[in-house]
């Protein structure tokens, strides 16, 4: 089969996914397929592959078919959003990409003696390329990771003697026709990524987050996907802007045909000013295609799991205090709470808010990074000496990067607010922004931090983050600072983690405003919401873990009245929902009877029994048209066991949704299916029959397909189903029960 040019190609495949890119003619990478592996491909075969993809010239077009590449070019006949835009004041605006060379692995595929088709499994493909007459230099850095995720990065350097201003740059993907509809993710405080829907249609479909943090309305993921796409069925390619500032992810489709899904950091207005030999390097953009929502997740998990600073310890069982004592801090106080949690099995006690400077309310204190000799004379020894003399792990509350004016920091050093315009930006809950771009401010903050971790034995910090960036300006002249500020925080965390290497860092926003993965290669777990109503987490927990594995989304056993909604819940849907995450409790222990602290010691004993499988599992949710009740659960890589949890959220329309399917078991094995009553069933409760013998044995394929009937529940109720192999298709007797997999995050 003859071709239309000379073809150069890559196919990397891996964890079910190819991502197939065209190298030729020079020009910058185009993916020709990225999307489900169809098996092998020869050169004919690549070629064909290539020439199939190639969309018609179309009336009143360019008269050539437009080559898309990862970051398109207006100059090649795109008329969709460009990948690099920006100019040397109003010159050089429209760069055409010439490649120099390009690396797979560090080895050259550009050699006049190389193959022309490339295949391997997962690799990393770095692509340079110049623009002589724009006097700009790119580096193209695309990779396919072991469990199938993609991921695209770009640096451009200005090669010039004018400085170059750069406004955006977005890297794409393609996506097929088919992929009609959108899946993104919005919300608000307490009510973070409520999933929405829409239709993809001529146009972009584009979410920008210029809050200066990853935002509690964020995208989080855009997805496309095949008509009613679900957890368990249709195809989905969705795509993560891996950055804790300003950004944006689209989706666009123009009249010729295409569509693309993209992402990158949205740029303030001059803020990327370019001088000779200077660069930028984007954000990492990924890429996430599953047959369906499920294994689009699990393809995720899969991948941060397999990092290298992943976290690999038990992940502890954590108390923190704030909605037991808030800023009321009392020594005594906090110590019987430290004894009344140790006692639970609580094995990590942290200390929020209103331990240092004037801190006594959120209006004031916020930057004087000391311990307070007011509240606490004697310095936090005695309650850290007592928290570890329990065994427990200490940790400590800082926002380092906020203030109140009314704090001694602010009043030393007003030049170190963020500010434009010789005024002071709108204050959000009582504080301004400190500006870490500017050096000595930087400095200050680390330092301090550094003191009080270099005094006391800290071993986890609670790092917050609570209001919006307005008018973040930097320096003496206010010029646009977002993009500096978020470096500066991410240096912030890489220099804490390299000085205390056993260090572990929550990322908290007044919830879960900054949970993206460019937090998260740097820190071990987010905080989903600050609302830790079991009703509202179980969305917010849903969608978090499409991005996020459980082990590193927090979810605590919170008051029975819960302090953001005024419900009240059983403490067994309030155990039942923060299982499926990093288990914490924050609940005033003092307030618990006997016989509630008797319940959640078993909670937490049951969490520290199946650890192994609940952070070290694939998740599993089911799609069932009776919104009234959700069902999700854990299911082990080697399919040795799961636990589910079936949720009744409001009052259904029938008696009993029937049958209930169990998905993700391996359908040859067969498994005892048992449940688990930690607390006894929840009051009013109805069990269905087969839990009077207290369980039945079936197979994974009639669990997956047929399902079992659920107890009755009344609303806001929930029941944990375990299921164990007892035996496989050869009849080999399995029995994983508390016990570690190998290879999971612990």
């Amino acid at each position: 089969m003859t071709t239309q040019q000379p073809l150069l190609g890559l196919i990397l495949r891996s964890g079910g996914v190819m991502l197939a890119l065209d190298l030729a003619d020079g020009a910058l990478p185009s993916i020709v397929h990225w999307g489900a592996d169809p098996g092998p491909l020869d050169e004919e075969a690549f070629d064909a592959l290539w020439q199939t993809a190639v969309l018609p010239v179309g009336a009143s077009e360019v008269d050539v078919p437009v080559r898309i590449a990862i970051l398109p070019e207006h100059a090649r006949g795109w008329m969709g959003t460009p990948g690099v835009s920006g100019s040397r004041a109003g010159a050089a605006w429209s760069p055409l990409w010439r490649t120099t060379s390009a690396l797979l692995d560090g080895r050259e595929l550009l050699a006049p003696t190389a193959p022309r088709l490339v295949e391997q499994g997962s690799g990393a493909l770095v692509v340079n390329a110049v623009d002589d007459a724009a006097e700009l230099r790119l580096t193209l850095t695309v990779e396919l990771s072991v469990a199938g995720v993609a991921r695209l990065r770009a640096e451009v350097e200005n090669t010039g003697d004018s400085p170059y201003q750069l406004d955006q740059v977005l890297l794409s993907m393609p996506t097929p026709p088919v992929a009609s509809e959108i899946l993104d993710l919005a919300g608000r405080w307490g009510g973070e990524r409520a999933p929405q829907r829409s239709t993809v249609t001529v146009g972009t479909h584009r979410r920008e987050g210029r809050r200066g943090r990853t935002g509690l309305d964020a995208a989080t993921v855009l997805s496309v996907g095949t008509p009613g796409f679900g957890f368990g069925h249709g195809e989905v390619w969705g795509v993560h802007t891996g950055w804790s500032g300003n950004h944006v992810h689209q989706v666009e489709r123009v009249l010729s045909g295409e569509q693309l899904i993209g992402g990158g950091e949205l740029l303030l207005p001059g803020e990327v000013r370019l001088a000779r030999g200077e660069r930028y390097t984007s954000p990492w953009v990924y890429g996430i295609y599953g047959a369906g929502l499920d294994d689009a997740a699990r393809r995720m998990h899969r991948h941060l799991r397999a990092r290298p600073q992943h976290p690999r310890t038990p992940r502890p069982v954590t108390l923190n205090v704030w909605e037991a004592v808030y800023f009321d801090h009392d020594v005594d106080t906090l110590r019987d709470l430290a004894d009344r949690a140790a006692e639970l099995g609580v094995e990590r006690f942290v200390l929020d808010d209103g331990w240092f400077g004037g801190r006594r309310n959120d209006r004031a204190g916020l930057g004087d990074w000391f311990v307070s000799p007011d509240v606490w004379p004697e310095g936090l020894h005695p309650l850290v000496d007592h928290v570890r003399g329990l065994g427990l792990q200490f940790g400590l509350w800082f926002e380092p990067e906020m203030i109140n004016v009314d704090s001694e920091l602010a009043r030393a050093h007003p030049e170190w607010i963020m500010a434009t315009g010789g005024r002071l930006p709108v204050e959000s809950r009582h504080q301004q922004v400190l500006d870490l771009g500017i050096p000595e401010c930087y400095a200050h903050v680390r330092d301090a931090m550094c003191a009080i971790l270099d005094e006391y034995d800290i071993a986890y910090i609670k790092w917050d983050h609570n209001r919006d960036l307005v008018d973040a300006g930097s320096g003496p002249d206010g010029r646009p600072g977002v993009h500096e500020q978020t470096l500066a925080f991410y240096r912030l965390v890489d220099e804490l983690r390299s000085r205390y290497p056993g260090l572990e860092i929550e990322s908290c926003s007044s919830g879960g405003g900054r949970v993206d993965l460019g937090v998260l290669e740097r820190t071990d777990r987010v905080w989903a919401s600050d609302d830790n109503d079991p009703l509202e987490r179980q969305q917010i927990n849903r969608w978090t873990g499409q991005l996020v594995p459980p082990e590193m989304i927090g979810a605590h056993v919170a008051s029975g009245a819960s302090h953001t909604t005024g419900r009240v819940q059983s403490l067994s849907f309030r155990a039942i929902t923060a299982l499926f995450g990093h288990l914490g409790v924050e609940w005033d222990l003092r307030a618990a009877s006997a016989a509630e602290s008797a319940e959640l010691a078993g909670w937490i004993a049951f969490y520290k029994e199946h650890r192994a499988l609940l952070h070290g599992g694939e998740v599993v949710r089911l799609d069932h048209p009776d919104t009234s009740l959700t069902l999700h659960g854990v299911v082990a890589p080697d399919g040795a066991e799961a636990v589910y949890s079936y949720v009744s959220l409001t009052r259904a329309a029938v008696a009993s949704p029937g049958r209930v399917r169990l998905p993700g078991l391996e359908r040859g094995g067969t498994y005892r299916v048992e449940p688990v009553l930690v607390g006894g069933l929840p009051d009013g409760a109805d069990p269905a029959p087969w839990w009077a013998g207290g369980a039945v044995t079936l197979s994974g394929a009639v669990l997956a397909t047929v399902g079992v009937v659920m107890p009755a529940l009344r609303p806001e109720q929930a029941v944990l189903i375990r299921a164990r192999r007892v035996a496989d298709a050869a009849g080999d007797v399995a029995d994983a029960a508390g016990e570690d997999m190998p290879g999971s995050a612990g």
